[in-house]
């Protein structure tokens, strides 16, 4: 008798995170479009779609992103720990340091630039017409409200984030997720581990090395959950928003698509060009943990996992250390396009017109509010509703009330979507780039990877 064999494609797709996530994308849209047609006198069935998709985001998303936060901390934290002492001296991590905030400050000042020249373009919200005295704002008051408490000058601002960059504890960084204080912290400890005898410097570094590959382990096992909080929040988003949600808003979302699309394949293309890397091989390298991050809608899903890759493929430690994490704060470049975009829609919307003296102020002000807004829940509108009482008209009066944010509330979970996966492309050649420009990378083995991407994959 001949033994029945599994076929490879059968047992290749089993073993595939990839496939398993958008199963659980394609039953929570399933599960969810079921639930949204409940209403009070509904069926038991729709009911319990309903009912279902509701609480699984509960049991699902909300434990998966809150053991990535855990997790998050110690391995950025004895990443860049391992990665600066390996550095031969100070003048180094000062010069990869400066490098890596000049490209920050650059790209991420094209992304503001490219949400505002789309939103010009393709004018999303001309003819809308809105009028603000009818929007129900009840909804986003508590944003109205922070980001009106936020709003500062662009002094107040950079002191704000300096501030915010020194922790309170040792300890609640790595509880809350804070990644920018982690980062502070770990540099702090690395340059005085730098001045540390040779010997002690070396069993330190095999030390934190040990406890860096525990981390992985366990966020290798815990990634393998991301099924289940992907179909929780599709199955969420639905249920709650569902799609005729977006139908007013359809053309301010195709905008958002088209500006990020532009913004990874155009100017990200470029600047791959230049350093001789090819970005739809870059893209197909990370695809994996680009759809991981788009399902959940949180970039921080796949920092771990991409710091890893990367490492495989050939950067630096003390690159991936230092860059990742810090342009999780201070490179977010699909946020910078959603947050202009989001003003000049909002104009558009309520027919409020705006100079390009007042544009150029609005760029402005985003290049400093953007920073560190990761992290914080509802950051997108936080930011957003400062932003717009920082634009002010000659007599004082704010140009568009911060009131106004309640009109795109409804689409802003699909808009995250965009904003998780525009990040985190940007944070992804950012480190390479910028790891090329300082020659700490091998460019060989990398090319090699991005030609054989399933040999340098982690989960």
């Amino acid at each position: 008798m001949k033994k029945h064999r599994h076929s490879p494609v059968h047992h290749k797709f089993l073993k595939s995170l990839v496939f398993w996530v958008l199963l659980g994308l394609v039953l929570g849209i399933i599960c969810g479009s079921i639930g949204n047609l409940y209403e009070p006198d509904s069926g038991m069935i729709v009911r319990f779609f309903y009912h279902f998709s509701i609480e699984s985001k509960a049991y699902t998303l909300d434990p998966f992103i809150k053991g990535l936060k855990l997790l998050m901390g110690p391995i950025i934290f004895l990443t860049i720990i391992t990665g600066i002492i390996r550095l031969e001296d100070l003048k180094t991590l000062g010069a990869l340091g400066l490098k890596t905030l000049i490209y920050f400050e650059v790209v991420s000042t094209f992304a503001l630039v490219i949400g505002v020249l789309f939103g010009e373009w393709l004018k999303p919200g001309a003819g809308m017409h809105l009028d603000i005295a009818s929007l129900d704002i009840s909804s986003v008051q508590d944003y109205i409200a922070q980001g009106s408490a936020q709003a500062r000058s662009v002094g107040q601002e950079l002191y704000h984030i300096l501030l915010s960059a020194i922790p309170h504890d040792p300890i609640s960084p790595f509880v809350e997720g804070k990644t920018l204080q982690v980062l502070v912290m770990a540099l702090f400890i690395a340059v005085v581990l730098s001045f540390a005898p040779k010997e002690f410097k070396q069993k330190g570094v095999k030390y934190f090395e040990s406890m860096q590959e525990t981390f992985f382990r366990v966020l290798t096992i815990l990634i393998w959950y991301s099924p289940l909080a992907t179909f929780g929040a599709m199955a969420y988003l639905i249920a709650h928003f569902g799609f005729s949600s977006i139908g007013g808003m359809i053309m301010l979302l195709l905008t958002m698509a088209l500006a990020i699309l532009t913004f990874i394949f155009v100017v990200l293309g470029v600047i791959c060009y230049i350093g001789g890397i090819n970005i739809f091989k870059l893209m197909r390298f990370i695809y994996a943990e680009v759809l991981v991050v788009f399902a959940t809608s949180s970039s921080e899903t796949a920092l771990a996992p991409l710091m890893r890759k990367l490492e495989r493929a050939g950067v630096q430690k003390a690159s991936v250390g230092l860059i990742m994490p810090t342009g999780y704060s201070f490179n977010l470049d699909a946020t910078n396009i959603y947050l202009s975009l989001a003003v000049i829609f909002l104009s558009q919307a309520f027919d409020i017109q705006i100079s390009f003296v007042q544009t150029m102020t609005l760029i402005l002000i985003l290049m400093i509010s953007s920073k560190g807004a990761v992290g914080v829940t509802g950051s997108g509108f936080i930011v957003l509703a400062g932003t717009l009482a920082t634009l002010t008209s000659p007599d004082g009066a704010q140009l568009i009330p911060a009131a106004s944010v309640a009109v795109i509330l409804g689409i802003d979970k699909f808009l995250s979507e965009m904003r998780a996966v525009g990040n985190l492309c940007g944070n992804v050649i950012a480190c390479v780039m910028v790891s090329i420009w300082d020659k700490r990378i091998d460019k060989e083995k990398f090319l090699y990877a991005l030609d054989h991407p399933k040999e340098f994959k982690v989960v």
